[in-house]
């Protein structure tokens, strides 16, 4: 085995050749690995991902030792990941769109607050703390179940594998692998080096050794780098049970399950974070170093002077270019209604909200008394933070989808396979070259007098820190992180309550509706201005990208043209060159395969389980 300082100073020697090749080539794709590469790796995070009804949450209750501590019966109706860390105590708290502080639980709530029936809203995230053993060394992460049950949870599990330091991927011994499990594997592969593979209910199905081979050849043969992983045969209910029973009938229920040599190897795993971290980088560099290969192999085949490769790229270049001419007007037209149309959809939602909330508070107004009526202030400023979380969840969905249509109309999908990647730094650096509107800066305050309301956005970082995802190219769409709306009372809002109000309720209707008039104006001219923000950072992207590919064609017609103006000697001095140049990010791509061979060692051992444990 690689000696484990030795595989560190490779990892991080090879991350660090990757990055300089990258960026030589495509600064923003290099910068993109850097920041990747400068994420602090404060505790190893295991997710748990796997089709449902796999076993994933029993799985972690055996694991932690605590029955029913991640809900087990609980029907999936909801997105939300469970995210378990270490704690002095026992707890639970609920990450609710709309609400602007976390919800406290009790451990019993937790199979309604994941199904969406513990709140006004399904959450977002769970977060459980809990002093077990396993969790002082790596947190776990239980994701919705993948596959065809709903996208939106594999959408959420591939968000969690961002998150990743490596993968404990969950099948069961009833059936091999399905094509969904071993789709999300492919898609996860671009993400994290490392994966762990747990066959779960391995007491309820004697047969559980052909299905694990025949797991291990579906691998090979549709996604052959984890052919080799190990594999960990558990039972949770034999761990189960051996938590109810007398002590001196413990033991053997415990060697029979095989918890215990999973629970090993996951905490062999936290030991190497920082390494598996570094390989995670190194894998996402292999994906950039991949599309330079094949820049290079098409500046050999240029070399060539290939007659009909000239009059294909010299088709595929004026095809382009005509559609640039004839539909780039159509485009605009289409971006501008398409936002024209989302910014009146989200507008009507803020005035449904705002007329809502007046109506429920003026109702409340009602029945207050004495210093309930004089913290009318507060309920009403927490409100309005809650509309305007609830505004920002909106607007990320509603963002996306524009962009989605928009592209989807401007690029086909052999060529949106090759531009989606590129639009990501596009997209992220496009707001801070624009042209600022007036009064922004670097964050926009917006001061009422009347209702004393103050909102701050931060303009440049409208489209967060990632457009697309690490590899996201078409499976994962377009996703347009939007920074949150804030909204809340200022201290104006305060000082005319109570100089407005004091113990009338009529005052204090007043005072509510001017509030939310201000409110709604503010909101309402913030979300036109991101909308306007929207469409130029999609229209410079889109322009961008075509401008990028006509460039690409036009350099390789010039490369096709120079080499058939030459004579057969120039020609092969020519392709030489070329020659050179594609073995030399061969030869990068050849010592990042290596060094990710290596890091194959930081992968704990299978299990080894003999027959007569069967």
């Amino acid at each position: 085995m690689t000696a484990p300082r030795d595989l560190a100073q490779a990892l991080d020697s090879a991350v660090s050749d990757a990055l300089a090749a990258v960026r030589a080539a495509d600064a923003d794709a290099g910068a993109e690995l850097a920041e990747l590469r400068r994420r602090r790796l404060t505790r190893p995070s295991i997710v748990l991902v796997g089709e449902t009804k796999r076993g994933k949450s029993s799985l972690i209750n055996a694991l932690l030792g605590v029955p029913g501590l991640s809900p087990v019966d609980a029907a999936v109706a909801t997105a939300a990941y469970l995210h378990f860390s270490p704690g002095a105590t026992a707890g639970a708290v609920a990450y609710v769109p709309g609400l602007g502080e976390p919800v406290d639980l009790e451990l019993r709530e937790l199979g309604d607050w994941a199904t969406g029936r513990g709140g006004p809203r399904a959450p977002r995230r769970i977060e459980v703390t809990h002093p077990a053993p396993l969790l002082q060394y790596v947190s776990l992460l239980d994701t919705p179940g993948v596959g065809g049950l709903d996208p939106a949870h594999t959408a959420v599990a591939l968000d969690a594998v961002e998150r990743a330091t490596a993968l404990l991927f969950v099948a069961d011994a009833s059936a091999p692998l399905s094509q969904p499990e071993l789709d999300f594997l492919v898609a996860a592969s671009e993400r994290v080096d490392t994966v762990v593979f747990a066959l779960t209910k391995v007491d309820a199905f004697p047969g559980w050794r052909r299905i694990a081979d025949d797991n291990r050849v579906l691998l090979r043969a549709r996604a052959p780098r984890f052919a080799d992983a190990p594999w960990f045969p558990v039972s949770a209910r034999l761990a189960e049970v051996a938590l109810g029973v007398p002590a001196g009938e413990q033991a053997a229920l415990v060697e029979a399950s095989h918890i215990a040599a999973l629970q090993h190897a996951l905490v062999e795993l936290a030991g190497r974070g920082h390494q598996l971290q570094l390989a995670n980088v190194l894998r996402a560099a292999r994906a950039e170093l991949v599309r330079l290969e094949q820049a290079a192999e098409a500046r050999v085949r240029a070399a060539e002077a290939d007659p009909g490769e000239t009059a294909r790229v010299r088709e595929e270049r004026g095809a382009l270019a005509a559609r640039k001419r004839t539909e780039q007007r159509q485009w605009a037209l289409l971006l501008s209604t398409e936002t024209q149309r989302a910014r009146v959809e989200v507008v009507g939602l803020l005035r449904t909200r705002v007329a809502t909330l007046q109506q429920d508070v003026a109702a409340r107004i009602d029945t207050l008394r004495g210093g309930a009526l004089a913290a009318l202030p507060d309920r009403v400023d927490a409100e309005l933070q809650a509309v305007a979380v609830r505004l920002s969840e909106d607007l990320r969905a509603t963002f996306r989808q524009v962009g989605e249509r928009v592209l989807a109309q401007v690029f086909d999908d052999e060529e949106l396979a090759g531009m989606l990647d590129r639009l990501n730094a596009t997209l992220r650096h496009t707001l801070a070259a624009g042209p600022p509107r007036d009064g922004s800066g670097d964050s926009l305050l917006v001061a009422l007098s009347a209702g004393g309301i103050a909102f701050m956005a931060g303009r440049g970082a409208m489209f967060g820190a990632s457009v697309l995802g690490a590899g996201g190219a078409v499976a994962g769409g377009l996703l347009v992180p939007v920074a949150g709306l804030g909204l809340g009372l200022a201290a104006g809002g305060y000082v005319l309550y109570r100089r407005r109000v004091q113990t009338d309720r009529q005052q204090a209707r007043a005072w509510l509706r001017d509030v939310l008039a201000e409110a709604r104006a503010a909101l309402q001219d913030e979300i036109s201005h991101r909308f306007t923000d929207l469409q130029y950072a999609l229209s410079v992207a889109v322009d961008d990208a075509v401008e990028r590919r006509l460039r690409e064609l036009d350099a390789h017609i010039a490369e096709l043209d120079a080499a058939a103006a030459e004579d057969a000697a120039g020609r092969a001095r020519r392709r030489s060159r070329a020659t050179a140049e594609l073995q030399q990010v061969r030869g990068r791509l050849a010592q990042v395969d290596e060094v990710l061979t290596r890091a194959r060692a930081l992968a704990p051992a299978s299990a080894p389980i003999g027959q007569e444990n069967a």
